[in-house]
Protein backbone atom coordinates (compact mmCIF):
# COMPACT_ATOMS: atom_id res chain seq x y z
CA UNK A 1 0.00 0.00 0.00
CA UNK A 2 2.59 2.25 -1.06
CA UNK A 3 2.21 5.67 -1.73
CA UNK A 4 3.81 7.68 -4.26
CA UNK A 5 6.30 10.63 -3.28
CA UNK A 6 4.39 12.89 -5.68
CA UNK A 7 1.65 12.27 -3.77
CA UNK A 8 2.45 12.57 -0.58
CA UNK A 9 4.22 16.08 -1.12
CA UNK A 10 0.66 16.81 -2.86
CA UNK A 11 -0.74 15.65 0.88
CA UNK A 12 1.82 17.75 2.84
CA UNK A 13 1.47 20.88 0.89
CA UNK A 14 -2.78 20.52 1.16
CA UNK A 15 -2.32 20.08 4.97
CA UNK A 16 0.36 22.69 5.39
CA UNK A 17 -2.31 25.45 3.66
CA UNK A 18 -5.14 24.01 5.11
CA UNK A 19 -3.41 24.81 8.56
CA UNK A 20 -2.55 28.35 7.95
CA UNK A 21 -5.72 28.58 6.28
CA UNK A 22 -8.17 31.57 8.21
CA UNK A 23 -11.03 30.35 10.08
CA UNK A 24 -13.77 31.43 11.58
CA UNK A 25 -13.25 30.78 15.50
CA UNK A 26 -15.85 31.51 17.94
CA UNK A 27 -14.93 32.65 21.35
CA UNK A 28 -15.99 31.61 25.09
CA UNK A 29 -17.04 33.41 27.36
CA UNK A 30 -14.98 35.68 29.89
CA UNK A 31 -14.40 34.01 33.17
CA UNK A 32 -12.06 36.28 35.11
CA UNK A 33 -8.90 34.81 36.39
CA UNK A 34 -8.56 33.05 32.71
CA UNK A 35 -7.27 34.10 29.32
CA UNK A 36 -9.81 35.89 26.77
CA UNK A 37 -9.95 34.79 23.67
CA UNK A 38 -11.59 36.43 20.32
CA UNK A 39 -10.63 35.90 16.93
CA UNK A 40 -12.43 36.49 13.99
CA UNK A 41 -12.52 36.58 10.33
CA UNK A 42 -14.95 38.35 8.12
CA UNK A 43 -15.52 41.78 6.24
CA UNK A 44 -14.42 45.35 7.59
CA UNK A 45 -15.49 48.83 6.54
CA UNK A 46 -14.68 51.84 8.09
CA UNK A 47 -16.85 55.21 8.67
CA UNK A 48 -15.61 59.29 8.41
CA UNK A 49 -16.39 62.74 8.11
CA UNK A 50 -20.45 61.32 8.41
CA UNK A 51 -20.07 60.14 12.06
CA UNK A 52 -16.92 63.13 12.71
CA UNK A 53 -18.00 64.72 15.98
CA UNK A 54 -20.38 63.10 16.96
CA UNK A 55 -21.06 61.09 20.53
CA UNK A 56 -19.90 57.31 20.01
CA UNK A 57 -21.68 54.71 21.83
CA UNK A 58 -19.64 54.54 24.72
CA UNK A 59 -19.66 58.66 25.25
CA UNK A 60 -16.44 59.69 24.00
CA UNK A 61 -16.93 62.27 20.63
CA UNK A 62 -15.74 60.21 17.52
CA UNK A 63 -12.57 61.23 15.69
CA UNK A 64 -11.82 59.60 12.47
CA UNK A 65 -8.28 60.15 12.73
CA UNK A 66 -7.95 58.32 16.20
CA UNK A 67 -7.50 54.40 15.78
CA UNK A 68 -10.52 52.97 17.37
CA UNK A 69 -13.35 50.92 16.03
CA UNK A 70 -17.14 49.89 16.52
CA UNK A 71 -17.84 46.28 17.19
CA UNK A 72 -21.35 45.17 18.10
CA UNK A 73 -20.60 43.13 21.21
CA UNK A 74 -16.81 43.22 22.68
CA UNK A 75 -16.75 45.54 25.86
CA UNK A 76 -15.52 48.85 25.28
CA UNK A 77 -11.63 49.94 25.58
CA UNK A 78 -10.91 46.41 23.88
CA UNK A 79 -7.57 46.36 22.41
CA UNK A 80 -7.91 44.40 18.97
CA UNK A 81 -5.21 43.56 16.24
CA UNK A 82 -6.89 43.58 12.78
CA UNK A 83 -5.00 42.01 9.95
CA UNK A 84 -5.82 42.54 6.35
CA UNK A 85 -6.00 39.48 4.52
CA UNK A 86 -6.04 40.79 1.02
CA UNK A 87 -2.26 42.94 1.67
CA UNK A 88 -0.80 41.16 4.93
CA UNK A 89 -1.08 44.79 6.49
CA UNK A 90 -1.56 45.18 10.49
CA UNK A 91 -2.78 47.79 12.87
CA UNK A 92 -4.34 47.93 16.59
CA UNK A 93 -7.39 49.79 17.39
CA UNK A 94 -9.40 50.28 20.59
CA UNK A 95 -13.14 49.35 20.84
CA UNK A 96 -15.64 52.77 21.72
CA UNK A 97 -18.34 52.94 19.45
CA UNK A 98 -20.83 49.78 18.45
CA UNK A 99 -21.85 48.65 14.65
CA UNK A 100 -21.45 47.95 12.44
CA UNK A 101 -25.44 47.21 11.46
CA UNK A 102 -24.41 45.82 7.73
CA UNK A 103 -24.68 41.81 7.36
CA UNK A 104 -21.34 39.87 6.67
CA UNK A 105 -19.31 42.96 8.72
CA UNK A 106 -17.94 42.24 12.09
CA UNK A 107 -16.06 45.46 12.42
CA UNK A 108 -15.55 49.21 11.51
CA UNK A 109 -12.70 50.74 11.70
CA UNK A 110 -12.10 54.92 12.00
CA UNK A 111 -10.33 56.19 8.98
CA UNK A 112 -7.08 56.23 10.20
CA UNK A 113 -7.57 52.32 11.22
CA UNK A 114 -8.58 51.95 7.52
CA UNK A 115 -5.65 53.77 6.03
CA UNK A 116 -3.01 51.71 8.01
CA UNK A 117 -4.49 48.92 6.46
CA UNK A 118 -5.16 50.57 2.76
CA UNK A 119 -8.48 50.00 2.41
CA UNK A 120 -9.63 53.45 1.97
CA UNK A 121 -10.26 53.19 -1.51
CA UNK A 122 -11.68 49.89 -1.56
CA UNK A 123 -13.75 50.84 1.53
CA UNK A 124 -14.09 46.76 2.78
CA UNK A 125 -11.45 44.45 3.02
CA UNK A 126 -11.19 40.77 4.03
CA UNK A 127 -9.76 40.71 7.59
CA UNK A 128 -8.91 38.81 11.11
CA UNK A 129 -9.68 40.00 14.22
CA UNK A 130 -8.13 39.51 17.19
CA UNK A 131 -8.55 40.52 21.03
CA UNK A 132 -5.13 41.24 22.51
CA UNK A 133 -6.06 42.99 25.71
CA UNK A 134 -7.69 45.96 27.23
CA UNK A 135 -7.27 49.62 27.70
CA UNK A 136 -7.97 51.22 31.02
CA UNK A 137 -11.79 51.39 31.73
CA UNK A 138 -12.39 48.20 29.69
CA UNK A 139 -15.34 45.88 31.69
CA UNK A 140 -13.28 42.60 31.07
CA UNK A 141 -15.84 40.57 31.34
CA UNK A 142 -18.48 39.31 28.03
CA UNK A 143 -21.48 39.64 30.62
CA UNK A 144 -23.08 42.42 29.84
CA UNK A 145 -26.81 43.76 28.84
CA UNK A 146 -27.04 42.40 25.13
CA UNK A 147 -30.49 43.17 23.10
CA UNK A 148 -31.18 42.29 19.37
CA UNK A 149 -31.75 44.71 16.58
CA UNK A 150 -34.30 44.12 14.77
CA UNK A 151 -34.88 47.00 12.57
CA UNK A 152 -33.99 50.82 11.64
CA UNK A 153 -36.52 53.52 10.11
CA UNK A 154 -35.76 56.97 9.23
CA UNK A 155 -39.42 57.86 10.48
CA UNK A 156 -40.22 57.63 14.50
CA UNK A 157 -43.74 56.64 13.87
CA UNK A 158 -43.02 54.04 11.71
CA UNK A 159 -40.42 52.69 14.56
CA UNK A 160 -43.31 53.14 17.45
CA UNK A 161 -45.41 51.40 15.46
CA UNK A 162 -43.15 48.48 14.88
CA UNK A 163 -42.09 48.30 18.78
CA UNK A 164 -46.21 48.48 19.56
CA UNK A 165 -46.44 45.37 17.38
CA UNK A 166 -43.49 43.09 19.00
CA UNK A 167 -44.22 44.47 22.36
CA UNK A 168 -47.61 42.11 21.91
CA UNK A 169 -45.26 39.51 21.62
CA UNK A 170 -42.38 40.03 23.09
CA UNK A 171 -40.96 42.36 26.43
CA UNK A 172 -39.03 44.95 26.19
CA UNK A 173 -39.03 46.02 23.33
CA UNK A 174 -37.58 49.66 22.67
CA UNK A 175 -36.44 52.78 20.41
CA UNK A 176 -32.76 53.86 20.13
CA UNK A 177 -32.16 57.29 18.23
CA UNK A 178 -28.82 56.95 15.97
CA UNK A 179 -27.85 60.13 14.49
CA UNK A 180 -25.10 60.78 11.98
CA UNK A 181 -24.09 64.33 10.46
CA UNK A 182 -26.85 64.26 8.05
CA UNK A 183 -28.80 61.17 8.72
CA UNK A 184 -31.22 60.33 11.54
CA UNK A 185 -32.23 56.81 12.60
CA UNK A 186 -34.40 55.04 14.76
CA UNK A 187 -33.24 51.51 15.48
CA UNK A 188 -35.96 48.57 17.07
CA UNK A 189 -34.19 46.41 19.78
CA UNK A 190 -35.80 43.65 22.00
CA UNK A 191 -34.81 41.65 24.85
CA UNK A 192 -32.13 42.17 27.96
CA UNK A 193 -29.78 39.62 28.52
CA UNK A 194 -26.40 38.93 29.96
CA UNK A 195 -25.10 37.04 27.62
CA UNK A 196 -24.01 37.45 24.06
CA UNK A 197 -25.29 33.39 23.75
CA UNK A 198 -28.19 33.99 25.59
CA UNK A 199 -29.42 36.72 22.62
CA UNK A 200 -27.86 34.44 20.04
CA UNK A 201 -30.29 31.81 21.09
CA UNK A 202 -33.20 34.15 21.56
CA UNK A 203 -32.00 35.39 17.54
CA UNK A 204 -32.75 32.13 16.29
CA UNK A 205 -36.20 31.47 17.82
CA UNK A 206 -37.00 34.95 15.91
CA UNK A 207 -36.80 33.27 12.69
CA UNK A 208 -40.16 31.57 13.25
CA UNK A 209 -41.42 35.34 12.52
CA UNK A 210 -38.96 35.67 9.99
CA UNK A 211 -37.74 38.05 11.80
CA UNK A 212 -33.89 38.41 11.87
CA UNK A 213 -31.41 41.09 13.51
CA UNK A 214 -27.78 41.92 15.28
CA UNK A 215 -27.32 40.67 18.41
CA UNK A 216 -25.44 44.17 20.33
CA UNK A 217 -23.92 45.09 23.53
CA UNK A 218 -25.65 47.87 24.99
CA UNK A 219 -23.69 48.63 27.52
Amino acid sequence: MGNHPKTIVILLFLLLFLGCAPKRVAYPPYTPGKEFRYRETGLASWYGEDFHGRETANGEIYDMDAMTAAHRTLPFNTRLKVTNLDNGTKTEVRVNDRGPFVAGRIIDLSRSGAKELGMLGPGTARVVVEAVGFYPGAAQSLEGVYAIQVGAFLERDNANRFREELSKRHPRVHVVLWETNTKRFYRVRLGSFRTEDEARRHSENLKRENLSGFVVRED
